[in-house]
Protein backbone atom coordinates (compact mmCIF):
# COMPACT_ATOMS: atom_id res chain seq x y z
CA UNK A 1 0.00 0.00 0.00
CA UNK A 2 1.08 3.47 -1.19
CA UNK A 3 0.59 6.53 -2.40
CA UNK A 4 -1.08 6.99 -5.67
CA UNK A 5 1.23 6.86 -8.29
CA UNK A 6 -0.37 9.52 -10.49
CA UNK A 7 -2.49 12.59 -9.81
CA UNK A 8 -5.98 11.58 -9.46
CA UNK A 9 -8.83 13.34 -10.64
CA UNK A 10 -11.43 14.90 -8.29
CA UNK A 11 -13.95 13.00 -10.12
CA UNK A 12 -12.68 9.75 -9.28
CA UNK A 13 -11.90 10.99 -5.70
CA UNK A 14 -15.75 12.03 -5.15
CA UNK A 15 -16.24 8.37 -6.18
CA UNK A 16 -13.63 6.64 -3.44
CA UNK A 17 -15.73 6.85 -0.41
CA UNK A 18 -18.22 4.55 -2.12
CA UNK A 19 -16.12 1.85 -3.08
CA UNK A 20 -14.96 2.01 0.08
CA UNK A 21 -18.24 2.05 1.90
CA UNK A 22 -19.14 -1.26 -0.76
CA UNK A 23 -15.74 -2.83 -0.06
CA UNK A 24 -16.21 -2.62 3.66
CA UNK A 25 -19.47 -4.20 3.35
CA UNK A 26 -18.41 -6.76 1.74
CA UNK A 27 -15.53 -7.59 4.04
CA UNK A 28 -17.94 -7.52 6.59
CA UNK A 29 -20.23 -10.41 4.68
CA UNK A 30 -16.92 -12.66 4.59
CA UNK A 31 -16.31 -11.68 0.91
CA UNK A 32 -12.66 -12.05 0.53
CA UNK A 33 -12.93 -11.23 -3.63
CA UNK A 34 -15.01 -9.31 -5.78
CA UNK A 35 -15.20 -8.87 -9.92
CA UNK A 36 -15.10 -5.53 -11.22
CA UNK A 37 -18.66 -6.21 -12.40
CA UNK A 38 -19.86 -7.07 -8.95
CA UNK A 39 -18.28 -4.29 -7.53
CA UNK A 40 -19.09 -1.58 -9.84
CA UNK A 41 -22.65 -2.81 -9.54
CA UNK A 42 -22.46 -2.19 -5.74
CA UNK A 43 -21.47 1.20 -6.23
CA UNK A 44 -23.58 1.74 -8.91
CA UNK A 45 -21.27 2.99 -11.39
CA UNK A 46 -19.95 1.16 -14.92
CA UNK A 47 -17.61 -1.26 -14.82
CA UNK A 48 -14.85 0.37 -17.21
CA UNK A 49 -15.66 3.42 -15.44
CA UNK A 50 -14.67 1.72 -11.84
CA UNK A 51 -11.54 -0.05 -13.30
CA UNK A 52 -10.24 3.65 -14.77
CA UNK A 53 -10.93 5.02 -10.96
CA UNK A 54 -8.98 2.10 -9.60
CA UNK A 55 -6.28 2.14 -12.08
CA UNK A 56 -5.17 5.45 -10.63
CA UNK A 57 -4.28 4.31 -7.40
CA UNK A 58 -2.10 1.47 -8.67
CA UNK A 59 -5.01 -1.53 -8.55
CA UNK A 60 -6.02 -3.66 -11.72
CA UNK A 61 -7.32 -7.11 -10.41
CA UNK A 62 -6.02 -10.21 -11.77
CA UNK A 63 -7.37 -11.72 -14.64
CA UNK A 64 -10.14 -14.54 -13.90
CA UNK A 65 -9.58 -13.76 -9.80
CA UNK A 66 -10.70 -9.86 -9.66
CA UNK A 67 -9.74 -7.87 -6.80
CA UNK A 68 -8.73 -9.25 -3.17
CA UNK A 69 -10.93 -7.22 -0.76
CA UNK A 70 -9.02 -6.53 2.14
CA UNK A 71 -6.21 -5.31 -0.18
CA UNK A 72 -8.50 -3.18 -2.38
CA UNK A 73 -10.07 -2.08 0.67
CA UNK A 74 -6.53 -1.09 1.91
CA UNK A 75 -5.40 0.80 -1.17
CA UNK A 76 -8.57 2.91 -1.20
CA UNK A 77 -8.81 4.27 2.17
CA UNK A 78 -4.89 5.03 1.89
CA UNK A 79 -5.71 7.01 -1.28
CA UNK A 80 -8.42 8.85 0.47
CA UNK A 81 -5.29 9.63 3.41
CA UNK A 82 -7.65 7.47 6.11
CA UNK A 83 -4.01 5.60 6.83
CA UNK A 84 -4.02 8.05 10.18
CA UNK A 85 -5.91 8.86 12.70
CA UNK A 86 -7.41 12.09 11.63
CA UNK A 87 -8.49 14.58 14.87
CA UNK A 88 -11.43 16.90 13.76
CA UNK A 89 -13.39 19.38 15.78
CA UNK A 90 -17.28 19.97 15.15
CA UNK A 91 -18.08 23.47 16.33
CA UNK A 92 -21.89 24.15 16.72
CA UNK A 93 -23.69 21.22 19.25
CA UNK A 94 -26.94 21.97 18.42
CA UNK A 95 -29.24 18.95 17.30
CA UNK A 96 -27.31 18.40 14.14
CA UNK A 97 -23.75 18.73 15.54
CA UNK A 98 -24.98 16.57 18.52
CA UNK A 99 -25.69 13.78 15.97
CA UNK A 100 -22.60 14.73 13.54
CA UNK A 101 -20.49 13.88 16.99
CA UNK A 102 -21.90 10.94 17.86
CA UNK A 103 -22.00 9.34 14.34
CA UNK A 104 -18.30 10.07 14.10
CA UNK A 105 -17.83 8.60 17.08
CA UNK A 106 -19.34 5.21 16.30
CA UNK A 107 -16.22 4.77 14.35
CA UNK A 108 -16.08 6.42 10.73
CA UNK A 109 -12.60 4.79 10.31
CA UNK A 110 -9.53 7.00 10.03
CA UNK A 111 -11.77 9.94 11.81
CA UNK A 112 -11.34 10.96 15.60
CA UNK A 113 -13.96 13.30 17.05
CA UNK A 114 -11.09 15.31 19.22
CA UNK A 115 -13.23 18.08 20.38
CA UNK A 116 -16.69 19.73 20.33
CA UNK A 117 -17.17 23.04 20.58
CA UNK A 118 -19.64 25.61 21.45
CA UNK A 119 -20.65 29.03 22.81
CA UNK A 120 -24.01 28.41 24.16
CA UNK A 121 -23.74 28.48 28.19
CA UNK A 122 -26.56 25.62 28.51
CA UNK A 123 -24.22 23.66 25.75
CA UNK A 124 -20.63 23.93 27.06
CA UNK A 125 -19.16 22.06 29.76
CA UNK A 126 -22.19 19.07 29.21
CA UNK A 127 -20.88 15.97 27.52
CA UNK A 128 -21.80 14.49 24.03
CA UNK A 129 -20.04 11.31 22.65
CA UNK A 130 -17.79 10.75 25.55
CA UNK A 131 -16.30 15.07 25.30
CA UNK A 132 -16.76 17.67 26.95
CA UNK A 133 -18.27 20.71 25.23
CA UNK A 134 -15.76 23.38 25.20
CA UNK A 135 -16.07 27.43 25.04
CA UNK A 136 -15.63 28.66 21.49
CA UNK A 137 -13.85 31.40 22.95
CA UNK A 138 -11.42 28.76 23.84
CA UNK A 139 -11.16 27.66 19.96
CA UNK A 140 -7.30 28.08 19.06
CA UNK A 141 -6.57 26.43 22.48
CA UNK A 142 -8.41 23.06 21.83
CA UNK A 143 -7.21 23.26 18.08
CA UNK A 144 -3.28 23.46 19.12
CA UNK A 145 -3.96 20.97 22.05
CA UNK A 146 -5.74 18.35 20.29
CA UNK A 147 -3.72 18.93 16.55
CA UNK A 148 -6.64 18.83 14.66
CA UNK A 149 -6.57 18.78 11.31
CA UNK A 150 -10.44 18.88 9.80
CA UNK A 151 -13.30 20.89 11.18
CA UNK A 152 -17.04 20.29 11.25
CA UNK A 153 -19.06 23.92 10.81
CA UNK A 154 -22.77 23.66 12.07
CA UNK A 155 -22.79 26.89 13.44
CA UNK A 156 -25.69 29.60 13.39
CA UNK A 157 -25.26 31.34 10.14
CA UNK A 158 -24.18 35.05 11.35
CA UNK A 159 -21.43 33.83 12.92
CA UNK A 160 -20.01 30.58 10.44
CA UNK A 161 -17.92 33.10 8.39
CA UNK A 162 -16.01 34.49 11.69
CA UNK A 163 -15.75 30.97 12.96
CA UNK A 164 -14.16 29.50 9.75
CA UNK A 165 -11.58 32.44 9.55
CA UNK A 166 -10.58 31.35 13.07
CA UNK A 167 -10.20 28.08 12.30
CA UNK A 168 -8.55 28.99 9.54
CA UNK A 169 -5.85 31.45 10.89
CA UNK A 170 -5.04 28.67 13.45
CA UNK A 171 -3.82 26.23 10.94
CA UNK A 172 -6.72 23.74 9.92
CA UNK A 173 -6.72 23.10 6.12
CA UNK A 174 -9.74 21.24 5.99
CA UNK A 175 -13.58 22.34 6.75
CA UNK A 176 -16.77 20.68 6.56
CA UNK A 177 -19.76 22.81 6.54
CA UNK A 178 -23.41 22.53 7.29
CA UNK A 179 -24.25 26.19 7.27
CA UNK A 180 -26.85 27.20 4.66
CA UNK A 181 -24.97 30.47 3.64
CA UNK A 182 -21.59 31.14 1.22
CA UNK A 183 -18.17 31.05 3.17
CA UNK A 184 -15.11 32.25 1.64
CA UNK A 185 -11.50 30.69 2.38
CA UNK A 186 -7.90 30.97 1.22
CA UNK A 187 -6.52 29.30 -1.41
CA UNK A 188 -5.10 26.14 0.01
CA UNK A 189 -8.65 25.56 2.00
CA UNK A 190 -10.50 22.64 0.90
CA UNK A 191 -14.14 23.71 1.80
CA UNK A 192 -17.12 21.19 1.26
CA UNK A 193 -20.51 22.03 1.62
CA UNK A 194 -23.67 20.62 2.86
CA UNK A 195 -27.17 22.42 1.83
CA UNK A 196 -29.86 19.90 2.90
CA UNK A 197 -32.30 22.71 1.72
CA UNK A 198 -30.17 23.23 -1.83
CA UNK A 199 -30.44 19.43 -1.89
CA UNK A 200 -34.08 19.33 -1.15
CA UNK A 201 -34.62 22.01 -3.87
CA UNK A 202 -32.75 20.03 -6.48
CA UNK A 203 -34.92 17.09 -5.31
CA UNK A 204 -38.24 19.12 -5.80
CA UNK A 205 -37.09 20.05 -8.97
CA UNK A 206 -36.63 16.85 -10.34
CA UNK A 207 -39.78 15.46 -9.05
CA UNK A 208 -41.64 18.72 -11.06
CA UNK A 209 -39.96 17.19 -14.26
CA UNK A 210 -41.10 14.05 -13.72
CA UNK A 211 -44.75 15.22 -12.90
CA UNK A 212 -45.28 17.18 -15.87
CA UNK A 213 -43.52 14.25 -17.59
CA UNK A 214 -46.46 12.04 -16.26
CA UNK A 215 -49.17 14.61 -16.78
Amino acid sequence: MGVAPRAVPPSTVSRLPLYLRVLEGLAEQGVTTTSSDQLARLAGVGPAQLRRDLSFLGSHGVRGVGYDVDHLRGRVADALGLGVDLAVVIVGIGNLGHALANYVARGSSGFRVAALVDAAPEVVGSSVAGLVVADVRDLEEVLRRERVALAVLATPADVAQEVCDRLVAAGVRGILTFVPRVLHVPDGVDLRAVDLGTELQILAFHEQRKAAGRA
